[in-house]
């Protein structure tokens, strides 16, 4: 396979990008959305079982994330994410032209694919959420009322996410190596909080209105993010082409975990019937 990195503009920001390619022509292409507190480095899995079968595979890393520029884990409203994905979509749409397009957003950037789709369908072939961020579960209502008094009074202010990363993996090496990278890191601020639960809301009010292909995969192990929370979201979306399907016992990084070969697969089976 091919690789390239660069960086493109988006607002008031350069952006971190990479993109694989097969080596004849694409049947397809695929933008990668990562996590919070991860980077787009860390999909080689998916890479790997994609691009030999045709697919082209571009991610960026998020503002405040990875190798692109900003506070870490910070986003001063919604609106930045969804503008960035919306200018990297446009440029892998330039490049690939008259090829389908699909995005996968895991975690976070699962919740970033599925509000974008809601916001922008068009030139899309379908839409793939993994393990999506679709609850405020284990939120206090204290927790909660401080974010968004922190918001207003220091929005920046840099905070541990409190993320458990043996919660990501039954693979030990995958957490292992999470824990040694040095383009992850655990924060968080109360902006960006406050800014994700009032997309959380809002994508599942609007969940009726996705009439995209999807795909929706979670593990039912899931410590980080409740499984439950992407089947209350499924079952609202009113799509004639949506499917969901759990792994017993996965964990949170289903693309890295013990049973990744067949999620894998089931995710290059679902894209093949769509190309």
């Amino acid at each position: 396979m091919k690789h390239s990195e660069g960086t493109f503009e988006s607002g008031d920001v350069a952006l971190y990008c990479q993109s694989w390619q097969p080596e004849g022509e694409p049947r397809a292409a695929l933008v990668i959305v990562h996590g919070l507190g991860e980077h787009g480095g860390r999909y080689g899995n998916l890479v790997d079982a994609l691009v030999p079968r045709g697919y082209a595979l571009h991610s960026f890393d998020l503002r405040g994330h990875g190798r692109s520029p900003g506070p870490r884990g910070h986003v001063d409203a919604w609106a930045d994410f969804r503008n960035d994905l919306r200018t990297f979509v446009q440029r892998v749409a330039a490049q690939e032209a008259g090829r389908p397009l699909f995005l996968f957003g895991h975690s976070m950037g699962g919740l970033i694919v599925l509000e974008y789709v809601l916001h922008h369908p068009e030139g899309m072939r379908g839409v793939i959420a993994s393990a999506p961020g679709l609850s405020t579960e284990g939120l206090s209502p204290m927790m909660v009322r401080m974010a968004r008094i922190l918001s207003r009074l220091a929005p920046r202010l840099s905070l541990s996410s409190g993320l458990d990363a043996t919660g990501i993996s039954r693979d030990p090496a995958v957490v292992q190596a999470y824990q040694n990278d040095p383009l992850v890191h655990d924060r968080g601020t109360p902006r960006a909080a406050v800014e994700g639960g009032a997309a959380i809301a809002w994508t599942l009010a609007h969940a009726a209105d996705l009439r995209l292909p999807l795909l929706i995969v979670h593990g039912t192990g899931d410590r980080l993010v409740p499984c439950a929370a992407s089947r209350v979201f499924f079952e609202q979306v009113s799509s004639p082409d949506k499917t969901r399907l759990e792994y017993e016992g996965g964990y949170h990084e289903l693309h890295n975990d013990l049973d990744r070969e067949r999620v894998l697969n089931d995710i290059a089976a679902w894209l093949a019937e769509r190309s």
